[in-house]
């Protein structure tokens, strides 16, 4: 619902942002962004990502998260597409304006190979503009795009009707520092020879671009063309840097200086009523992602008397480490007489799985995308090359072992929480373990470095892949941690784990699987996982997406039925 200030003042201009508020360049920009980030280790950036307790929300940490553990954006963000990459880069480097600029250039780079995929934003987006130019307000765009893409937008964007209704253009490179500095706004205002005042209107889609109008010294007008929650947009501003209104179309910005025009009848050459439009729709809500269904308060679960955790992507991330390695294993399958063993198409469990087997028969690497979504171990892209072929499969993790001393000692924890989650969880007289497929050697060193501290004393047993004659997704790993605890295998035994052959151990070992969705599948991708076929029956019996709706889970058991 549109707001305003009653003591906002009408416009003598009207400065817009390009990206979300006047056109749609989406397609494009999420393209350059996904090419991108998987490149911030080699741009030494990844440890410049703001820790997580420096960022401003808690959206904001969960992305920062997401993005130092697999390089990409969060599932969430590309479903709704209603941010920009302004937003992305002040989310998770905070003032680190030299991290900033190097992003901002890798950006460039990539997006040179998909702008040019511009549409108007909202419908009647020219005949509104019009409106204003014919009202006496002078029109201006200020940008954190180059100047190379917004002078070919421009000319592109309806068939280049647009070109004619600017009085000034700044971009990016016309100035030393991106959003949200203000010069990207001071200079457009320079260049019409206009003051730094509330008369200067800047409208934009962001809470960068509201900053931006705030240390302006104008007043911010937030377009709320994607559509989000009122209690979503107040939780980002203070009443120092609210916005002067906030409007959820081109309609609603023609009412304000309709409403403004009545209180000052010599503020514009023609009255809004004379020239407006007809009405044309307002910009329709994003498809929201579907999230997996759960919630303690639905969920009925044994209290653990035992919790065995898998190791890595769900206590910690060693993801570096193990991408390296598999890149440096895959050449290897030839001399191993490995490719003649992977499964046939047909006896893949997914189509995705299929194109994998194929790829990697005939490149011996890992396919681009599943690199770039880093969301799958090399266990389950054992399962998936070789199925039931136990021999194979023993074959290959030990050629994974070989590379994977080159690599291996960099190992952070998943999330900040994880070691409290784990003290927590020993106050509660819950036994706690961890199963891992990771050989011995490679585990007590990661078990010693993490947190520079270590966590050897936060376990009360642990397995590793060779331990037992078979890994998961045999359940001998779990079995063997319980008989080491002198505790049956049964569902007061929870199994954490992250990948599908965790599922399917725990269901192997009677024991209550959750699975960990760090990876942020959504509902549809965990229905196609986990189809629950006679040939692929195993289901987790809840799916948790981060460590707080973990300990909300085990607190509820706790508790138990009301």
């Amino acid at each position: 619902m549109a707001r305003f200030n009653e003591a906002i003042p009408a416009p003598s201009v009207l400065i817009f942002d390009w990206h979300g508020t006047l056109v749609d360049t989406h397609d494009a920009m999420f393209s350059a962004m996904e090419e991108m980030l998987p490149q911030l280790e080699e741009l030494g950036l990844v440890d410049r990502l703001l820790s997580e307790d420096q960022c401003r929300t808690q959206d904001d940490a969960r992305l920062v998260r997401y993005i130092r553990i697999f390089r990409r954006l969060h599932p969430r963000i590309l479903a709704e597409r209603r941010v920009s990459r302004t937003d992305i880069f002040n989310a998770i480097f905070g003032e680190d304006k030299e991290a900033k600029l190097i992003a901002h250039k890798a950006y460039n780079t990539a997006y040179r190979k998909y702008f040019g995929q511009v549409k108007p934003f909202q419908p009647g987006a020219y005949e509104y503009l019009s409106a204003l130019k014919a009202m006496g307000i002078r029109l201006a765009v200020s940008t954190n795009r180059n100047r190379e893409f917004l002078d070919k937008e421009l000319r592109t964007v309806d068939e280049g009707r647009w070109q004619h209704l600017f009085d000034a253009t700044v971009c990016a490179d016309d100035v030393t520092e991106y959003k949200p500095d203000p010069q990207v706004i001071l200079k457009a205002l320079e260049k019409l020879e206009l003051p730094a005042d509330s008369r200067a209107w800047y409208v934009g889609d962001s809470y960068v671009d509201m900053l931006t109008a705030h240390k302006a010294g104008v007043s911010g007008v937030f377009y709320n063309g994607a559509c989000w929650e009122q209690d979503r947009i107040d939780s980002w501003f203070t009443k120092r840097d609210a916005p002067a209104a906030i409007l959820d179309s081109f309609e609603d910005l023609l009412n304000l200086l309709a409403l403004l025009e009545r209180q000052e009848p010599d503020a514009f050459t023609q009255a809004p009523a004379e020239v407006r439009p007809r009405p044309f729709p307002s910009p329709e809500r994003p498809e929201p992602r579907i999230e997996p269904d759960w919630h303690p308060a639905v969920v009925r679960l044994i209290r653990p008397a035992v919790i065995l955790f898998d190791w890595h992507a769900t206590l910690v991330d060693t993801l570096d480490a193990m991408y390296h390695a598999v890149d440096d294993m895959l050449p290897d399958f030839h001399k191993l007489d490995l490719m003649d063993r992977m499964v046939a198409p047909e006896d893949s469990k997914t189509l995705e799985d299929a194109r994998l087997v194929s790829y990697v028969r005939e490149f011996a690497k890992l396919h681009p995308k599943v690199k770039a979504d880093r969301k799958i171990s090399r266990t389950d892209i054992f399962e998936v090359l070789f199925g039931e072929d136990q021999e194979a499969k023993q074959v290959a993790h030990k050629a994974f072992n070989h590379h994977y001393r080159n690599h291996y000692g960099t190992v952070k924890a998943f999330e900040p929480r994880v070691r409290d989650v784990l003290e927590g969880l020993r106050k509660l007289n819950i036994q706690v373990g961890v199963i891992t497929n990771r050989d011995r050697e490679f585990f007590e060193h990661e078990l010693d470095a993490v947190e520079g501290t270590g966590w050897s004393h936060l376990f009360d047993v642990d397995v590793c892949g060779d331990d037992t004659p078979l890994r998961k997704p045999h359940p001998d790993q779990l079995l063997l941690a319980v008989q080491k605890l002198d505790y049956p295998p049964d569902p007061s035994v929870w199994y954490v784990g992250d990948s599908t052959t965790d599922v399917i151990a725990a269901k192997r070992a009677g024991m209550t699987s959750v699975f960990f969705n760090g990876a942020q599948w959504d509902q549809p991708w965990l229905n196609k996982i986990f189809p629950g076929t006679h040939k692929h029956p195993d289901k987790p019996d809840v799916v948790v997406n981060d460590f707080s709706e973990f300990w909300a889970l085990v607190l509820a058991c706790e508790v138990g039925p009301p």
